[in-house]
């Protein structure tokens, strides 16, 4: 049975017995659903503000975008994301279930087990170049510190370990510790970037001298219409995997009026701000030092004395780490837990998220800006996008937003499907992927991951969220009886 509380059901029956089950999986309690709109909207700062957030107009500019049609792609990219991110939040708010639970709803108890490991492994890829990423901001943060570092054979190696291991620690810790984390690290990172932007302003002779300059960080010549439709796909695919899993979040909110106003107040607003100081600053430093230096890692380098360059690599790695908790290793965490309930645990799904993103060689993903927005984004934007559409139509069109929890933890409930897989949620899900899949081969395999000569399924390709959203939607609602 379950007892309703306005926004919320919370599961009374005990179906702890369930292989299905283990605390780490298990609906919250109404007194554990305490996560405010400050709370959610803190979660997204601390998500949002990051060096790959920073740097992310840069890739759009040096294949030819201006500066205003890059933050542009950026903020459209982001309002369209967050339709399906507060659609699948509901189901978390509302019954208290991740995202792993909830599929089961749509793809079977069993079947459920797909898209969670494949939102897994792209998540695992993600904590490797966050983890990448801060491992290099550690080594300068090193060098700063103590000159001799320099010298140090495979100083970057050992910054890399090193911040791999803090993340294990804090992995250790479990998910409330990432909630304080992102609650005193959001004003610390907004507050960091303003303070770069004042420097900029007034080293590099005022926002508008900054902003005419930008025109010399333009390295491509490819028309802005042609790069739109890929370049907006890649920024719905930059949170498209979050668009997901957020319910790992969301079943902890209050009420389903701070999810949405949390997320709609972090997300879009906070991208576009943080893209655009990226801009801003790299455009300054054009002025101050004449060549642009995109990594704020290697600008901090540059800007002063030890102490500046030490508190701003803390406060980089401070946005690395609650980037990298949040976004990478509490959902895929959760999709390995539910991959084996009893012998899986949140901590340990976390340590193997850790460990994957080591052998996933993070170094190679993040080493070509072309490469990794029109092959990494897009590419893996097709798969979220193909269970995002399964999702969001079982969830709100199918069932009318109603579940019952009990089921979800029952091997023979009316999500058993056969054998525990909803063979109709697999075959939208394949089906709606296969048009796309020649585009990213052939991006795949091309340096830059730009197509010189693009056909149909190139130009497919460039849609892949919006196609395999859409596709395996309609895929599904068409060949999906609505049940009783």
């Amino acid at each position: 049975m379950t007892a309703p509380s306005r926004d919320f059901v919370e599961l009374a029956e005990d179906v702890s017995a369930s292989p299905l089950w283990n605390p780490d999986l298990a609906p919250t309690r109404l007194d554990q659903r305490t996560w405010s709109t400050y709370h959610i909207a803190a979660l997204w700062i601390g998500m949002a503000v990051v060096i790959t957030t920073y740097t992310l107009a840069s890739g759009l500019m040096q294949q030819g975008m201006t500066w205003w049609q890059a933050l542009g792609t950026i903020l459209l990219g982001n309002v369209v994301v967050l339709l399906p991110m507060v659609l699948n939040a509901h189901a978390g708010t509302k019954y208290g279930v991740s995202f792993p639970v909830l599929c089961r709803a749509s793809f079977g108890v069993r079947g459920a087990n797909l898209p969670a490991i494949l939102r897994a492994i792209v998540a695992c890829g993600w904590f490797g170049i966050q983890t990448w990423i801060g491992g290099l901001a550690l080594h300068t943060l090193f060098g700063a510190a103590w000159s001799g570092w320099t010298g140090v054979p495979g100083g970057v190696w050992i910054a890399f370990a090193i911040f791999w291991l803090i993340q294990v620690v804090i992995i250790l810790r479990g998910l409330e510790g990432i909630k304080l984390l992102e609650a005193w690290s959001a004003p610390l990172l907004l507050g960091a970037g303003v303070a770069l932007l004042v420097w900029a302003i007034r080293r590099g002779g005022g926002l508008g001298h900054i902003l005419s300059e930008s025109s010399r960080l333009q390295q491509g010549s490819t028309p802005f219409w042609r790069l739109f439709p890929a370049a907006l796909t890649a920024n719905v695919g930059y949170w498209a995997t979050l668009s997901l899993n957020i319910p790992d979040f969301t079943r902890y909110a209050r009420s389903q009026r701070s999810q949405v106003l949390g997320q709609a107040m972090g997300l879009p607003t906070t991208m576009t701000m943080f893209a655009f100081i990226g801009v801003a600053v790299t455009s300054a430093t054009i002025v101050v030092f004449g060549e642009a230096i995109w990594d704020p890692v290697a600008l901090i380098a540059r800007i002063g004395s030890p102490l500046v360059v030490i508190v701003g690599a803390l406060v980089v790695l401070a946005a690395q780490l609650t980037t990298n908790m949040a976004a990478n290793v509490v959902s895929p965490a959760n999709d390995f837990s539910s991959l084996a309930p009893r012998r899986i645990s949140y901590v340990t799904g976390g340590l193997i998220t850790a460990v994957v993103g080591l052998l996933m060689m993070p170094w190679k993903l993040y080493a070509d800006a072309g490469a990794y927005i029109f092959t990494w984004l897009i590419g893996y934007s097709s798969l979220m996008g193909a269970i995002g559409g399964i999702l969001i139509a079982d969830y709100w069109l199918l069932r009318g937003r109603e579940l019952s929890l009990p089921d979800l933890f029952a091997l023979h409930g009316r999500y058993a499907y056969t054998n525990g897989v909803n063979q109709k949620a697999v075959i939208a899900l394949v089906l709606a992927v296969l048009p796309v899949l020649p585009g990213f081969i052939r991006a795949a395999t091309t340096p830059g991951g730009v197509v010189p000569n693009p056909g149909f399924f190139d130009t497919l390709y460039t849609y892949a969220w919006f196609v395999t959203f859409a596709l395996s939607a309609i895929i599904y609602l068409a060949i999906t009886r609505r049940p009783r």
